[in-house]
């Protein structure tokens, strides 16, 4: 009997520390676990850190050079709205710093957009042609690339002179506002529209319901409306140097070799040589602005978010 219960009990302990080595392992491996977690989550810090070194450095004030002048080179690329690169709240700060530079000889606006906000564009006009007038002896030109439609015409317009390759794409000075409707394919699968709304013309462009003659009336006066402060910009922008052609402002847009013969630009060029040539002054510096990796990060998911409330809120006139 007792040799019974001592094998128990031997049994009982080896169990016993079986049980407490297998907790250890699992503790360790736990451990483990965590520790791995952290390396990796350190890692990624550490990645982003480089990054936004890396990033700064690019964006270091290479104003620094060594040269006496300089052409500064502010871009005006893709799409011109209130949340992207080329919008009046990034491109209007840096206007202003380089009509300020003293060792600045000529500004260049690098335009290859189609177009956008008819507000975005307006406010860049308007300040680029307020800072010719408190800066009349420093010439900003702009320099057209691929496409300078639009929204980007109604800006670059504001420039002493644009430039462009005999093959950019440029003009399409028109507005539009784009909706659709699926009324009838409503009808067919059976499903209504019960939107509520309190005011008349609240829901004026709803695709779900039949389109009404006041509400086209409306916007197409609206829009006409937009389409005359852009003429008139342009207008007072480019002067006498327009040809008188009607075609010009019905929304077409040509090729730089056209565009020249209508006067909608005045040379060809590109930004070197204009640097180059026109302002002799080959180092160029890019007073763009630019956003680290953790400025993207940051903003990339609210900025889509807001976009997609703001898009699904009202049709937006557009400058494309």
């Amino acid at each position: 009997m007792n040799n019974d219960n001592l094998q128990m009990e031997n049994q009982q302990a080896i169990q016993s520390l079986k049980e407490i080595a297998l907790a250890g392992i699992k503790e360790q491996r736990t451990a483990r676990r965590w520790k791995i977690f952290f390396m990796l989550i350190f890692a990624f810090m550490f990645f982003l850190m480089v990054m936004a070194i890396k990033s700064a450095s690019s964006m270091k004030d290479l104003r620094l050079t060594t040269a006496d002048k300089y052409t500064a080179l502010i871009e005006v690329k893709g799409v011109i709205m209130p949340d992207t690169a080329a919008s009046a709240a990034n491109i209007i700060p840096v206007l202003q710093e380089a009509f300020k530079d003293d060792k600045v000889k000529g500004i260049i606006l690098q335009c290859n957009t189609p177009g956008g906000s008819p507000v975005q564009s307006s406010l860049i006009y308007d300040e680029i042609m307020r800072l010719r007038k408190l800066h009349k002896d420093k010439p900003i030109y702009a320099v057209a690339e691929d496409i300078c439609a639009s929204g980007g015409y109604f800006i670059v317009s504001a420039a002493e002179k644009i430039y462009a390759n005999k093959s950019t794409l440029i003009g399409s000075i028109g507005v539009r506002m784009q909706s659709f409707g699926v009324v009838e394919v409503m009808k067919k699968i059976g499903i209504e529209s019960r939107e509520m709304t309190a005011g008349k013309y609240k829901a004026l462009i709803d695709p779900f319901k039949p389109s009404k003659p006041e509400a086209e009336a409306h916007i197409t006066k609206m829009l006409a409306s937009t389409h005359e402060h852009f003429i008139s910009a342009v207008k007072a922008g480019r002067g006498d140097r327009l040809k008188d052609n009607d075609d010009i402002f019905t929304g077409l847009f040509w090729t730089g070799k056209d565009a020249k013969k209508l006067g909608v630009i005045d040379e060809f060029g590109s930004i070197e040589s204009v640097a180059r040539d026109i302002f002799k002054a080959e180092t160029i510096i890019n007073f763009s602005p630019k956003k680290t990796l953790l400025d993207k990060l940051s903003t990339r998911v609210g900025v889509s978010i807001g976009s997609l409330l703001l898009e699904k809120e009202i049709p937006q006139a557009v400058l494309y």
